[in-house]
């Protein structure tokens, strides 16, 4: 059976879910094209991003890249030089717009994905309901080989609905994961950014009270 064939018996639930798929390839192609052209910080830069704040031309070292860690140092940089003392909470609120941007369309293709079986089946019920409908009208005397055509034609849709959510569904947890990683890369910046201000120098102890009896006798 050729495409053609397969739209026109399968009805308008085979035409919904034609327009189901091309939607979620557009969204899987326009989020794989984004995630290839996103940059990630130069090597040499990550490599000391834990003194970048101790260098006074910081903002000058970051103020040409690009790329969503690129975003995070410049922002959390910034912020450092203006004296903002919460300079985590900067960084986390830049990465979840990054994130946001990134994540655009994944919810749709999830709907997509999730609900095309389930609209399969509705076209299957309603063709079933169809022919059991010729049946009565008949008087029960029906032809086998028409029933049967009938039924297999009611179950295209349930086919062509797992034809499309199975692949939306795999490409969505491939994207997902890509997003993950992603994220766990712009925390790990975050993190090393960071790693010299969380580490407070040791405290020297008070010295015994001996000790300061012979320091107060000197």
């Amino acid at each position: 059976m050729n495409l053609e064939a397969l739209l026109i018996k399968g009805g308008p639930v085979v035409w919904i879910l034609a327009g189901y798929s091309v939607v979620g390839l557009a969204i899987v192609l326009q989020r794989w094209l984004l995630f290839l052209r996103l940059r990630r910080l130069p090597t040499e830069l990550e490599s000391r991003l834990d003194r970048l704040l101790e260098q006074p031309d910081a903002e000058q070292q970051v103020a040409l890249l690009k790329g969503p860690e690129a975003r995070i140092v410049q922002a959390m940089v910034e912020a450092d030089r203006q004296g903002v003392q919460d300079l985590r909470n900067v960084g986390e609120r830049v990465r979840a717009q990054e994130i946001q941007r990134m994540e655009f369309g994944l919810p749709t293709l999830g709907v997509l994905g999730n609900t095309a079986p389930l609209l399969g089946l509705l076209g299957t019920i309603t063709g079933m309901i169809k022919a059991f409908m010729v049946i009565e009208e008949a008087g029960g005397k029906v032809d086998a080989q028409a029933l049967a055509g009938g039924i297999w034609e009611a179950m295209i849709t349930t086919g062509v609905g797992l034809s499309v959510a199975i692949p939306l569904l795999i490409l969505l947890h491939f994207l997902e994961g890509s997003l993950y990683r992603r994220g766990q890369a712009m925390e790990r910046t975050i993190s090393l950014l960071l790693e010299r201000r969380q580490t407070t120098p040791a405290q020297p102890e008070p010295p015994l009270f001996g000790q300061q009896e012979m320091t107060h006798g000197l």
